[in-house]
């Protein structure tokens, strides 16, 4: 297996060659994500086929983390948005205002509230016809006591990182959706074990990979049998440069399924030589 570490922008990625095709490696400061784990991930995607698709095209949702830009989120059937404080609110009013009624909305607060803040948000938001809040508290049993009080559906994202997480949220009926990043979750397989244990629909997302690591996460979205959330992998943009010649981009909020190849030259312009 071939090993090929880069810098892209202040990002360190590594991609891996195998016989299967590439895989990458890139865990990142202050996202919760054991680096073995992500490891494992890409070794898998380097090494072994991908489960058999059985949609082309994936929906995915546009990402609003500071300004909100109409041309940025035209044709996309989903908008997520970052809030934290109250003053994001502000954020989420003209997000609804720029898309209308027939866009969903989805909020992500990384889990940095306490249950009664959850609460107090999310109804302040439950005007803007929010589709669900991704990850308002960061441990489950605090998820259940948030859902158990609101009428906004739930979802999990960090506090699911494996096999016993799954199961302890379905214990508790914690969540509506889980989001599933592939990177951390240790590969493809893995991730369909937890999202068997979990129970409830899926949402695809990124850890912001280049193309290669995004196309893992779409070869999972392409196999679930089903779909109902757009996925979070749009987010090509949130790195400095890519390492295809034709970017995992989405147009009018759909991306293809494919697996890009990274290109020679740009793989020798990110190259960490020392």
């Amino acid at each position: 297996m071939n090993e090929y570490p880069l810098r892209i922008g202040d990002r360190m990625v590594t991609l891996l060659e195998g016989p299967a095709g590439w895989g990458e490696w890139s865990p990142f400061d202050g996202y919760p994500c054991d680096p073995a784990t992500a490891r494992r991930a890409a070794e898998e995607a380097a090494n072994a086929p991908w489960p058999e698709p059985v949609r082309d095209v994936v929906a995915v949702n546009a990402l609003v983390t500071n300004v909100v830009r109409a041309d940025a989120l035209r044709g996309f059937p989903c908008v997520k948005i970052k809030v934290q404080q109250r003053s994001d609110i502000g954020r989420v009013a003209t997000v609804r205002e720029v898309v209308g009624p027939g866009v969903a909305i989805r909020v992500d607060a990384n889990g940095v509230w306490d249950v009664e803040t959850a609460v107090d948000m999310i109804e302040r938001m439950r005007p803007y016809d929010l589709e669900l809040v991704e990850q308002p508290v960061a441990a489950l049993d605090d998820l259940a006591r948030v859902r158990a009080k609101v009428d906004v559906p739930i979802a999990a994202d960090e506090c699911i990182r494996n096999l016993d997480d799954a199961r302890e949220l379905a214990r508790l009926d914690a969540a509506d959706a889980i989001v599933v990043k592939v990177q951390p979750l240790g590969g493809i397989r893995a991730t369909l074990d937890i999202i068997d244990a979990a129970g409830v629909p899926i949402i695809v997302t990124s850890m912001y990979e280049t193309s290669i690591g995004l196309a893992v996460g779409l070869a999972l979205a392409a196999a679930l049998p089903e779909l109902p959330y757009a996925c979070g992998l749009a987010t090509l943009d949130q790195l400095e440069g890519d390492v295809v010649i034709e970017p995992l981009r989405p147009e009018a909020g759909l991306l293809r399924v494919r697996r890009p190849i990274p290109d020679p030259a740009l793989l020798a312009r990110y190259a960490v030589t020392s």
